[in-house]
């Protein structure tokens, strides 16, 4: 006989899950091991004879065969049944559940715990796999399962899976009807009587800005269905957290019987871990526990303290903050507020007074206004709003959102000592929340080990610490403790940002893949090796507490000081600052990037961008993809904090690059090459729209007219070569070149160049030219393969590309003079010619120019240039210059034309060794 086992007081999931079992395990039947909550136990009223159901008191323990265990992976969860795991002779036992970061001690065979919304998701997809039709009341009773475990796909847990799960289900013939009739049955006439007494005598608490409840009811039974009256608890007193607790007496044990629910919409609180050490559980955001005590109000009384102490504390107005803000006076013209929105992409600006101190604010909409009223010449002060709300730099994250919400209002500015100090948008909540919230639920979304660090919080600090401390080899690792160290001391913020990150982060989520998904943990594995960092770009965001904008120089000159073997470079308009190690015994070749915050503005397409001081977010908002947008936070009190703004962890989970804003290329085009390099490097894939963006900016034809209305266009000249060698002396070279190509981005060297099949034949010929007759390196292959694909332009246009990306003078003037020189060898090869002729001829030329020609040539000239490398040119005269002295030739200028004439004969076959040497010396230069 083969069970399968709910815990006591089956919920839908539980049932759901059971009953889709029934159907994978033949003759499986299901025990509901204690009770029902009371919308199963009406359900089951009707359509019990529907399922495979038997009562636990009917089972014969010496028939059990095997048993499978749904939604729970605890032994004291599924009662009386539990004694059942002992028995000798089972053949298995397997564990399904949904509820990540429990110790299970049932003695399982199999299992099967993934982070989805409800465990009957799990068994959904086992039988979508096996194509298994469902009965109509199957198919229902598993939607029901999945409806109340996620809230109807509302729940912080709920994920796509669920969603296909229940969709699938629909589509089986579950009864939307019943479903609505069973998902919110409503609250017995017991329960309306509690919520009266619980609403009456329950306590509140406002802790660090959230809404606090909590309740204890006496009665004098159990009564069935407290989870919905949490529920209606919580949404009625709209509190951010619940504890209810109901206690009666068990009789004569002289003990009561404590159940606690508790509910909680407050980020990074685990009721789970809460109620774990009392024998309960469930989710991070809702779970219960049973007790029996013979002092209940004493435990709720620890229960409530122990949650209150898990609330973390909200950030700050400070850490919001963008800072420093833009400004401007109440006698700014409409016209030059709006140029100022438009260069900095803000939505609106603080209006500022003589003394610096706040007087009002104009938004987009104020200006769009007073503009189409033709006001452009008015000052801001007659369309500004001047009631501003504000806010401390001490004001939490909860206060904030709800000033907005209350108010309407899109921006605070934030004032200490009557100064504004920065300004909270509604988009820094809006992306902080979604922080928060989204990782959280990305994080669910992944296949993670049991032992994976994530946990069911999901709470990527410590991972990200983790990684850090774990991964880097331990020098690293001091190095950016120390420079946090410096940082927090001048009361500034440090953040690990960029590449750094990014590596970080992908060598964390193989890791997590390669451990598999299985909870029989296989032996541990061997601990993977450490991750070198070449390049580390570190950012100050100090300008809350301090208005210095070299803080970036002075972090870098404090670490000189505890690294003196580093070389320090200051360099750029706005003092960042780089500390260099060459081939460090401890560190190697290490460079360290450090800058204070900023942001950036480009005056016109593919200039350099000008600069300014700013917030993190602002810098990370300047930055090219979603994946290099991530920082990591080095200082207390949030060390190890991800900020990811852009969804740069949802585009590494999903390998793809995803640029931040439309224009991002028009402003510069080399990120259309650093696009398809992280492409090929990571094996990535480029975001559809991006690709659309990448394709617009070409066809636009912006980049030309950029370089004719520009004397400068770096982003198309030092900057582009920089990408292209990057790209041109990789590994995967040749895969990014078909890439580019596809994208047509070649065209941003020159409109009319194309990777056609005649280019990229003369591409792979050079790579073998250069392994045959550069093995030593001595040309700059990267260089050479770039101007393969200058040379493949019209002649008139090749100097002019090749001066734009300031290439070396030599390259330049080789590929000016390429066309004079290749049909200059093609002319001459093209008729018979003597060996001692083609020698003449070709030796005039520098290998890196003969190769050109070659693979710009019909076979037969190659052939010959080939010939020529590998043979004639190495073909030396019988004869020295000491030889022709023995001879009696006395020495001067006619030696080399000896010897010239001496070679010529060797080549063409007339002299062949010493003796044909001195005979044709005494016929054609006789000894005088």
């Amino acid at each position: 006989m083969d069970l399968i086992l709910c815990h006591t007081t089956a919920d839908f999931d539980a049932l759901g899950a059971a009953v889709g079992l029934t159907l994978l395990q033949t003759g499986a039947k299901v025990v509901l091991t204690g009770g029902a909550h009371p919308a199963v136990r009406d359900f089951l009223a009707l359509y019990r004879d529907e399922f495979a159901l038997i009562e636990r008191r009917s089972v014969n323990p010496k028939q059990i065969r095997s048993l499978i265990v749904v939604d729970t992976q605890l032994r004291d969860r599924t009662g009386k049944a539990a004694e059942w795991f002992d028995l000798p002779h089972l053949e298995a036992i397997q564990v399904y559940d949904h509820h990540l970061n429990v110790e299970s001690d049932i003695p399982a065979t199999f299992t099967q715990i993934e982070p989805v919304g409800a465990t009957t998701t799990l068994i959904v997809e086992q039988l979508q796999q096996g194509q298994i039709k469902l009965t109509s009341y199957q198919a229902t009773v598993m939607a029901l399962g999945i409806h109340v475990d996620t809230g109807s796909l509302t729940f912080e847990q709920a994920t796509a899976r669920d969603a296909l799960a229940l969709a699938w289900l629909m589509g089986q013939g579950a009864q939307a009807r019943v479903i609505a009739e069973y998902i919110d049955p409503g609250l017995s006439p017991q329960l309306q009587s509690l919520l009266t007494e619980a609403l009456d005598n329950l306590e509140k608490s406002t802790v660090l800005g959230y809404t606090v409840s909590w309740v204890l009811v006496k009665t004098a039974a159990f009564i069935p269905g407290l989870s919905s009256l949490a529920s209606q608890i919580i949404e009625i007193t709209e509190s951010d957290a619940l504890l209810l607790a109901c206690v009666f007496h068990l009789g004569d044990a002289g003990e009561d019987r404590l159940i606690v629910i508790g509910r909680s919409r407050i980020e990074n609180t685990n009721l789970n871990d809460l109620f774990q050490p009392l024998g309960g559980g469930g989710h991070s955001q809702a779970a219960s526990l049973t007790q029996r005590t013979t002092e209940p109000a004493n435990i709720f009384d620890q229960l409530v303290e122990q949650f209150i102490a898990q609330i973390p504390q909200p950030l700050t107005a400070r850490e919001l903050m963008s800072s420093p803000v833009r400004t401007i006076r109440p006698q700014t013209t409409i016209e030059e507020a709006q140029r100022i929105l438009l260069r900095y992409g803000h939505s609106g600006l603080s209006v500022v007074n003589e003394q610096h101190q706040l007087v009002g604010i104009i938004s987009r909409r104020d200006i769009d206004l007073a503009l189409h009223h033709g006001f452009s010449h008015a000052p801001v002060k007659g369309y500004m709003t001047t009631n501003v709300k504000t806010i401390k730099p001490n004001t939490l994250l909860p206060e904030i959102e709800s000033l907005m919400v209350t108010y309407d209002i899109g921006r605070l500015p934030v004032i200490e000592d009557a100064q504004l100090i920065g300004i909270v948008t509604r988009t820094d909540v809006l992306r902080q929340l979604h922080q928060d919230r989204g990782t959280r639920h990305e994080s669910r979304q992944r296949q993670l080990p049991l032992n994976s660090s994530y946990g069911e919080r999901y709470n990527l600090q410590p991972l990200l610490l983790n990684l850090l401390r774990d991964r880097l080899v331990p020098e690293l690792w001091n190095l950016l403790s120390r420079a946090s160290e410096q940082a927090e001391k001048r009361g500034w913020h440090l953040y690990l940002v960029g590449g750094a990150v990014r590596d970080l982060l992908i060598a964390g989520k193989q890791e997590s893949r390669a451990a598999g998904k299985q909870l029989t943990l296989p032996p541990p594995p061997l601990p993977p090796p450490p991750l070198y960092l070449q390049d580390i770009d570190l950012v100050v965001d100090g300008f809350h507490r301090s208005a210095d904008v070299g803080a970036g120089v002075e972090l870098a000159k404090a670490l000189q000081t505890i690294y003196p073997e580093a070389r320090l470079d200051v360099h750029g308009s706005f003092q960042t600052a780089a500390l260099l190690w060459h081939k460090d015994e401890v560190l190697g070749s290490l460079w360290v990037d450090i800058a204070t915050a900023r942001t950036e503005f480009y005056p016109y397409p593919a200039a350099n961008p000008e600069v300014e001081a700013s917030s993190i977010r602002q810098d990370l908002y300047r930055r090219d993809f979603t994946i290099n947008a991530l920082a990591v936070r080095l200082t207390p009190p949030h060390t190890g904090e991800l900020l990811d703004f852009f969804g740069g962890l949802i585009d590494i989970e999903q390998q793809q690059i995803r640029v931040l804003h439309a224009n991002s290329f028009i402003e510069d085009p080399t990120r259309i090459y650093r696009a398809v390099r992280f492409a090929v490097r990571l094996g990535f894939e480029i975001e559809p729209q991006t690709e659309g963006y990448i394709r617009y900016a070409i066809a636009s034809g912006i980049y030309d007219r950029s370089l004719l209305e520009n004397s400068k266009a770096p982003a198309l000249q030092t900057r582009l070569k920089a990408e292209l060698k990057y790209i041109l002396q990789a590994t995967y070279w040749a895969s990014a070149l078909q890439l580019l190509a596809s994208l047509e981005a070649l065209k941003c060297l020159h409109p009319t160049l194309e990777l056609n099949e005649q280019l990229w034949k003369q591409i792979r010929l050079l790579d073998r030219w250069l392994r045959r007759f550069d093995q030593g390196k001595s040309l700059v292959h990267w260089q050479m393969r770039l101007e393969v694909l200058i040379a493949h332009l019209a002649e008139e246009y090749r100097g002019k590309v090749a001066e734009n990306l300031q290439l070396p003078m030599d390259s330049i003037q080789r590929l000016q003079h390429l066309a004079h020189a290749h049909n200059q060898v093609v002319e001459f090869l093209s008729a018979n010619r003597l060996k001692s002729e083609i020698v003449q001829l070709l030796r005039q030329y520098e290998l890196r120019t003969l190769i050109l020609i070659a693979i710009q040539s019909k076979r037969f000239i190659r052939r010959t240039i080939w010939e020529y490398l590998t043979i004639l040119a190495n073909i030396q005269s019988p004869l020295s210059g000491n030889d022709l002295k023995q001879l009696g030739y006395q020495p001067g200028k006619q030696y080399k034309q000896i010897l010239d004439k001496l070679l010529a004969a060797t080549l063409d076959g007339y002299v062949t060794n010493n003796f044909d040497a001195q005979a044709f010396l005494a016929e054609r230069f006789p000894v005088k």
